[in-house]
């Protein structure tokens, strides 16, 4: 006995930890809501290519779009033109992706939109890998009072920094500030961006640190928005391994703003291109341009989810979401029939409610969730009354059961399609439903609830009846609710935890609460 006692516990516990594990995956690794109202916005790039084509002739263009989008999963991507421009796609040495778009013959001003639309990551994307960068560069050559400007200011740095990283930080901030007359010798009257990043570049280099710089785009609702100009360089940190006890060397991208030297993107910024060229470049083509518009809408997460599941997720691309629509309205219903049980094990168990078996009351609650509550109720009585009718009358002719059930089903049949027309004719679309009732298990029903009048009486049947209409609408108002449908159908991995629930109740051997009022007396004595 204590073998089949470990036994349960040990399966217990596993079904209820597989069930979490597998609502914990889909929630924060695959970042799939729980609820469907939750809503995220999803962002559309549009990059608008302009540029004239003096006289007729093959046109190729060159232009940098994103590899990787920071916090982001692509929702969709499309080039679009109003002539037929061929595609092609590949990756420069430091992981850019250039997109190569050519025409054999035109003439003109050429337009080229290229879309990215991007959600919320919730499909668990696989981000591709980062090059890995180098650790040392040349100095890039100086003479003159440039060169012992510039020599000032790294020895200023290395005096204030203990790393590299605070090393570049501090360099940022130097050249940022235009009032020191080493930086102003160095800006040369021009502290835009642009040239803040070469300075700071220059000054590195004599520090023998690499950079690259990264031309980001915010993503903010805007018509024309510029990129931003960011620098990254690639450091290494050495930790020591406790079980080898030997120093393992580890290296990673680091991002630093312009503006300040802080260091990390923002969530809203996704890397554009790396590096100094040009983000688009044409072959026969004049005056080159690209103007960005962002926008952002709204849309459900788990549509989102959806979407991205094809070609983002494995796990989404299995789920009940890659069936077709129509078949996952049925297994919606599938899904909610083992709560609809638990409603019955409860109020049976643990209530004392007698209801008709157990899963009769789930499919007459299953019946409710197309005629409603109040209709399917009154349908139900209406049918079983007049069923009990026919049973009884048929008593009397002394025929065997099968024959019995024959008829008995027959006229189930004949109120249902009654019930249909009347209530059609008087304006209650929900009679329309009614043929959605189980009709051999209705039939069943009146069987049974005949005999237990003819063994009990006529109180006993009543009870029973209203327990299965009680314990019925308990698990139709269950499984009505439409964020819990949402949930099951999403997380199905609770059903697992559903199972080992019921496994735990299959051991209750407590009282039930409608016990209390029998034992009353016994508890009175005791005192």
């Amino acid at each position: 006995m204590r073998s089949v006692n470990l036994h349960l516990k040990v399966l217990i516990f596993l079904l209820i930890s597989l069930g979490l594990g597998s609502i914990a995956y889909e929630r924060y690794v695959l970042q799939i809501p729980f609820t469907d109202r939750e809503v995220e916005n999803l962002w559309t790039i549009d990059a608008k290519i302009t540029f004239d084509v003096p006289r007729e002739s093959s046109v190729s263009t060159k232009f940098y779009i994103p590899a990787s989008y920071n916090q982001y999963t692509k929702f969709s991507e499309s080039l679009i033109t109003d002539k037929q421009y061929g595609q092609v796609l590949e990756e420069d040495e430091v992981g850019n992706k250039v997109a190569h778009y050519s025409i054999r013959r035109t003439k003109g001003p050429e337009t080229i939109y290229y879309r990215l639309a991007l959600s919320p990551n919730f499909g668990g994307t696989e981000k591709p890998a980062e090059t890995i960068g180098t650790t040392y560069r040349e100095s890039i050559p100086m003479e003159g009072a440039a060169k012992v400007a510039a020599d000032a200011l790294v020895s200023d740095i290395r005096a204030t920094s203990s790393n590299t990283l605070s090393f570049i930080s501090e360099a940022i901030r130097r050249v940022n500030d235009i009032d020191n007359a080493n930086v102003a010798l160095l800006l040369k009257g021009d502290d835009s961006v642009k040239n803040r990043y070469a300075v700071a570049e220059l000054l590195l280099s004599q520090a023998h640190i690499p950079v690259q710089r990264v031309n980001t785009l915010e993503l903010k609702p805007s018509v024309d928005q510029p990129t931003q100009i960011w620098l990254r360089s690639y450091i290494e940190t050495s930790n020591r391994d406790k079980d080898s006890n030997r120093n393992i060397t580890t290296g990673k991208w680091y991002y630093f703003n312009l503006t300040d030297g802080s260091v990390g993107l923002p969530k809203n910024a996704i890397i554009w291109w790396v590096g100094d060229d040009p983000l688009v470049t044409v072959n026969n083509g004049l005056k080159p341009k690209v103007s960005f518009s962002v926008t952002d809408k709204e849309l459900t997460a788990i549509s989102l989810a959806q979407a991205n599941n094809a070609e983002s997720s494995d796990f989404l691309a299995y789920s009940l979401y890659s069936l077709p629509i129509s078949i996952q309205y049925g297994y919606e219903l599938m899904l909610m029939i083992p709560f609809g049980v638990l409603v019955i094990l409860l109020v049976r168990n643990v209530i004392g409610i007698q209801t008709l078996g157990t899963f009769t009351p789930v499919l007459i609650a299953l019946a409710f969730r197309e005629t409603g509550l109040a209709f399917g109720i009154a349908f139900f009585t209406i049918i079983t009354s007049v069923g009990l009718l026919v049973r009884s009358y048929l008593e009397h002719l002394k025929l065997q059961m099968l024959s019995r059930l024959s008829v008995v089903l027959t006229f189930v049949i004949i109120m249902i399609a009654v019930l249909s027309i009347f209530s059609y004719k008087m304006g209650f679309a929900q009679g329309l439903a009614i043929g959605l009732f189980p009709m051999v298990i209705l039939t069943m029903t009146i069987e049974r609830l005949s005999i237990t009048w003819e063994e009990r009486g006529a109180g006993n049947v009543l009870k029973i009846s209203m327990g299965t209409l009680v314990a019925s609408s308990l698990a139709y108002l269950l499984m009505e609710i439409p964020e819990f449908v949402y949930f099951v159908f999403t997380f199905p991995g609770v059903l697992l935890v559903l199972a080992g629930f019921m496994l735990m109740m299959g051991r209750y051997r407590g009282y039930r609460l409608t016990e209390l009022k029998r034992f009353k007396a016994m508890l009175k004595e005791e005192k």
